[in-house]
This record gives structure tokens, C-alpha cells and sequence, in this order.
């Protein structure tokens, strides 16, 4: 069963639920009583899939207005 979570608690407590996600638990996570995102561990065998790498483009990266600018 997963546990809710309000945001403010999130943030005011930010090291408590990271121990708690890195042993397997999950969390929704509510804005005024609105389910707002979902906080799960990262599966052990899953394979990341590198996209874009936006420090090849530009040395330090992209600046994140400009690039949605062009979206």
C-alpha cells in the first residue's frame, strides 16, 4: 500500500523519506489534499536510457528558457 504525503512534509522532512524510498517504500504526494506526484525507488536492474546529453551541445549544458523557447 503506498503512503500520502503532503508536500510541506515532504519538504520539511526531505531525509526521512529518502531513507524510506531507498528501502523500497513509495509515496504519493498531495497539494491541497490533490494527489500532485508519485516518489518510487529506482528498480536495481533497470537501464537507464541516455537521451541527450546537453553538455555535448554546449560546454556546461543548455540553459533550460532557451531550449524551451525553441520547443
Amino acid at each position: 500500500m503506498e503512503n500520502l504525503v503532503a508536500l510541506k512534509d515532504l519538504r520539511l522532512n526531505t531525509e526521512k523519506y529518502v531513507a524510506k524510498v531507498r528501502i523500497g517504500r513509495s509515496f504519493i504526494v498531495l497539494r491541497k489534499n490533490k494527489p500532485l506526484f508519485k516518489i518510487t525507488p529506482v528498480e536495481e536492474n533497470s537501464s537507464w536510457e541516455e537521451v541527450v546529453d546537453f553538455t555535448k551541445i554546449k560546454k556546461g549544458g543548455v540553459n533550460i528558457d532557451q531550449l524551451l523557447k525553441r520547443l
